[in-house]
């Protein structure tokens, strides 16, 4: 076997190893963690549906810390929004969540009184992707003002209508194509 067909044969491994790589998912997508608008009250419930999280894979909560923060709770206490004996608290701003073991993840906002207006996420990931439980139905949303967007909205270019459900990292596809790229070169040199 030639120099270049191991190489080839090299980087095409890489690109496949690439494939179990992690992503990282910002919960809401392009709207920073805040209470959710009166114009969409189950954002997060939403965008737990829309994605398929992985082991490996990470949550990333973007909001100002001075005025928020995220906590990881139990089961019970997602569903009675009890704030107390966190079992993690971030308070960053740019909270990253990782995810090294299946099970059910429940988060909340930290602040009082954010959690019974629906800034709430619960997920479930299972060895080889997710699905989440269906959540209770929320009722009307609150009468106090809704929390804005935190930053705004973030501008795009042409964004297609499966943008929102990608990972902020594609590290397997670019892995892929310089393995690709790699491989032409390498048959065209022999």
């Amino acid at each position: 076997m030639g120099n270049s067909q191991l190489w080839c044969i090299l980087l095409l491994l890489l690109a496949i190893q690439g494939e179990v790589l992690c992503n990282v998912y910002q919960v809401g997508d392009l709207h920073a963690w805040g209470i959710p608008t009166s114009s969409n009250p189950q954002i997060y419930t939403k965008w737990s549906k829309s994605h398929n999280l992985d082991l490996g894979d990470s949550l990333f909560f973007l909001y100002p810390p001075s005025e928020d923060s995220v906590i990881q709770v139990t089961s019970e206490s997602y569903n009675s929004c009890n704030l107390k004996d966190p079992i993690l608290y971030m308070n960053n701003g740019n909270s990253l969540f990782n995810i090294t073991k299946p099970g059910d993840f429940y988060f909340t906002s930290g602040v009082d009184g954010r959690c019974q207006k629906s800034q709430k996420l619960h997920v479930s990931v299972y060895g080889n992707g997710s699905y989440v439980a269906d959540s209770p139905a929320y009722g009307p949303a609150a009468s106090a003002p809704s929390y804005p967007t935190v930053f705004g909205s973030i501008p795009m270019q042409a964004a297609s209508a499966s943008a929102s459900a990608s990972p902020l990292l594609r590290i397997p596809v670019f892995v892929s194509a310089v393995a690709g790229i790699f491989c032409i070169i390498a048959v065209i040199a022999v």
